[in-house]
């Protein structure tokens, strides 16, 4: 039987209350999701050779792939996946073994790659690529392949951060009771 939310070497992913996991999405493994989360269909996330941590709030949507590094001799921790806080992580977004802080926006199609961090108060413009190791400083736009640091984020687009999180809280709750009405 095939489940959407399943365990590899007996590690099963940890959900806190009030997440949400579309049917249509595959996590797997090492992978906590902490309060308010949430996770839209066909998403893919694997906690299987290293772990996944997301964060209070944080949504994961449509057609993303989430994956880690393994850990080796000459990488002894790997490359984990954390996502802060507040995060809103677009359509077919692909992050792999990176740290992103909290109050983020990736945009649709951005890549992440092994090693990276995206400090707080950040947007990743639609299809970015974040080469492996880059840091992105706290308060700025980037954007391009590779990305650039564009400008600081306006007092709007700060506040904006924390919002779009929230509206994603509000549709999982949404999704939420149309599921126990529907059981």
């Amino acid at each position: 039987m095939f489940s959407s939310i399943r365990s590899y070497q007996g590690i099963h992913p940890q959900l806190a209350d009030s997440v949400y996991v579309d049917s249509a999405a595959v996590i797997v493994g090492d992978i906590t999701l902490d309060h308010d989360a949430s996770i839209w269909p066909m998403v893919a996330a694997r906690g299987d050779v290293n772990i996944i941590r997301i964060g209070k709030r944080s949504n994961v949507q449509d057609g993303s792939v989430l994956h880690v590094t393994r850990k080796s001799p000459a990488n002894p921790e790997g490359n984990p996946l954390i996502i802060g806080d507040d995060v809103t992580i677009g359509h077919k977004a692909m992050l792999h073994g990176c740290t992103v802080g909290n109050r983020i926006l990736v945009g649709m199609g951005a890549i992440i790659l092994d090693g990276a961090i995206i400090q707080d108060d950040v947007i990743l413009g639609a299809g970015s690529l974040v080469p492996p190791g880059k840091v992105l400083q706290s308060g700025f736009l980037y954007v391009g392949s590779p990305c650039k640091q564009v400008r600081p984020l306006t007092e709007k687009e700060l506040a904006f951060l924390p919002q779009s999180a929230d509206n994603y809280v509000r549709l999982k709750n949404e999704y939420l009771v149309d599921l126990q009405q529907s059981s």
